[in-house]
């Protein structure tokens, strides 16, 4: 026995604990109490984002604000991958907290384990960003699961939506006091995944498939004969004949008056285009939202924005895809087509490109005077 110990001592000394090593990305104690912007979900592509629209000035904060990328250890996504990009791209003002303690789903929509944590979070937050991801468990909003629904990180989910429950309240609990009680005008803002996360943290529930259940689809042939405004995501991508087909598509959107993304529109009764790449759809709204655009044939909600809370907005499209800016970033959507065409070749100004960097330089009016970078 001594002479095994000695070899293992041994082997970790000449091979020490590798760098990505879950147990090395830092946990929820490791973070400081200054004011911050809340990234939920901080994985590289999404640290990656973020850096993209405040460095070309598309989302206008101020140089080196002060990032925090919070997410659960219990999560699917190996988060040593962002400390590592973190520390390779010498990133001094984006740190990571790891929420340690796991929840039970059950818990979600009443004080729980994290209840503090969230607190603290929201306490020093200047704003919270929950970006994209794949299907929330069906349970979580009282169904049972389509053969179509795909969950993949269960423990992501439990994390976002009890953490926005806690910020927003819902109908679960009648009497639940939300955090944003005490600050009303924080920022939050769901992208996609993250829409679909504040309407269950709400109490709502979602429509788990939109080709199947709203159209009565079956099949990807059946689909791409469809009206490109009912497509919401690129179906020829199914097919797997040609690696270089985008699974996302763009369809355009109806705009509700007297409503942020009216004003993010210009005030105007244009419908522009939107990135698309979701099956699934809010159905029942949950409590405080009001539906704010809609896909063409007004059957698929596009964003929502809370009526208490003013600066609390949804978007079910992406508005944050760094090609949707970049003239050069070439898109194919069938088989054997030649990619010839970018997001601002196919719909310049007011058809789509106008909307989506109106879309943040709005947004980022919400953020606290010592965010905002009125010069970029």
């Amino acid at each position: 026995m001594r002479k095994n110990n000695l070899i293992l001592l041994l082997l970790l000394l000449v091979f020490p604990r590798c760098a990505t090593d879950r147990s090395e990305v830092p946990s929820q104690l490791e973070f400081s109490d200054g004011s911050q912007v809340v990234i939920m979900h901080p994985t590289v592509g999404n640290i990656e984002t973020w850096l993209y629209l405040t460095s070309e000035g598309i989302l206008p904060v101020e140089p080196g604000t002060s990032v925090l990328g919070v997410y659960s250890h219990q999560a699917a996504y190996d988060y040593s991958r962002t400390a590592e990009f973190i520390q390779e791209q010498g990133l001094e003002n984006i740190s990571l907290m790891g929420i340690e303690a796991p929840l039970d789903p059950r818990d979600l929509f009443a004080e729980n384990a994290n209840t503090a944590v969230f607190n603290r979070i929201f306490k020093m937050a200047q704003g919270i960003i929950f970006f994209g991801g794949p299907d929330i468990p069906p349970s979580l909003y009282g169904q049972e699961m389509n053969i179509l629904s795909v969950v993949t990180d269960p423990h992501r989910h439990y994390l976002e939506l009890s953490f926005l429950f806690h910020l927003i309240g819902g109908s679960q609990v009648d009497d639940f006091v939300p955090f944003m009680e005490e600050n009303p005008a924080l920022p939050v803002l769901g992208l996609c995944l993250g829409m679909q996360t504040m309407n269950v943290a709400a109490g709502g529930t979602m429509i788990q498939d939109i080709p199947s259940e709203i159209y009565g689809k079956t099949t990807v042939e059946q689909i791409v004969n469809m009206d490109p405004d009912m497509q919401h995501r690129n179906y020829y991508s199914f097919f797997r004949t040609d690696p270089d087909i985008a699974a996302r598509s763009f369809h355009r959107i109806i705009i509700e008056e007297d409503s942020h993304m009216a004003a993010i529109n210009g005030g105007n009764d244009l419908s522009p285009y939107v990135l698309s790449s979701h099956h699934q759809a809010v159905d029942v709204i949950g409590k405080g939202f009001r539906v704010t655009a809609w896909s063409m044939d007004r059957k698929v909600a596009e964003a929502i924005e809370h009526e208490k809370y003013p600066n609390v907005i949804g978007v079910q499209f992406h508005p944050e895809v760094p090609s949707l800016f970049m003239e050069d970033s070439m898109i194919k959507f069938k088989p054997g087509e030649e990619a010839v065409h970018s997001f601002t070749s196919l719909y310049p100004g007011a058809l789509g490109e106008d909307f989506h960097r109106s879309f943040w330089n709005y947004f980022s009016g919400f953020f606290p005077e010592s965010v905002i970078n009125p010069g970029r």
